[in-house]
């Protein structure tokens, strides 16, 4: 199981970095996927969005620093993006690489499973 981004569906401003390398790892995710399958390993990808975690909260108190608001306006600006109204939480993402590491999800291989309140707008 790796962990990458919604990254890898649609790009994030100012994260060059991370929109470069997070769609290599899940390159990486379906290639383990296709040559693994037939010894029953299973390989897939979570896609995170934006997830309420310190890393998320240091960025908030940043962005916030940096165009002179706060923290909270900064994560109203960004759940205004999200269909579900807020950020998620680790616990729930926790939940779904859960399942996809347990036997429920025993036909799940090679797929990038999108974590992310609905804030993808692509079809894929």
């Amino acid at each position: 199981l790796t962990v990458t981004s919604i990254s890898v569906k649609e790009p994030i401003d100012n994260l060059l970095l991370s929109n470069v390398i997070r769609p290599a790892v899940v390159g990486l995710t379906k290639s383990l996927s296709k040559e693994l399958g037939g010894e029953g390993i299973r390989v897939n990808s979570i896609l995170p969005g934006w997830t309420k975690t310190e890393r998320i909260d240091y960025i908030l108190n940043f962005l916030a620093e940096e165009k002179g608001t706060t923290p909270e306006i900064e994560e109203a600006k960004i759940v205004a993006n999200v269909p579900s109204g807020r950020m998620g939480r680790p616990d729930e993402f926790g939940r779904v690489a859960a399942f996809l590491v347990s036997p429920a999800a025993s036909y799940v291989s090679g797929m990038m499973m999108l974590v992310d309140g609905g804030a993808y707008v692509g079809l894929m």
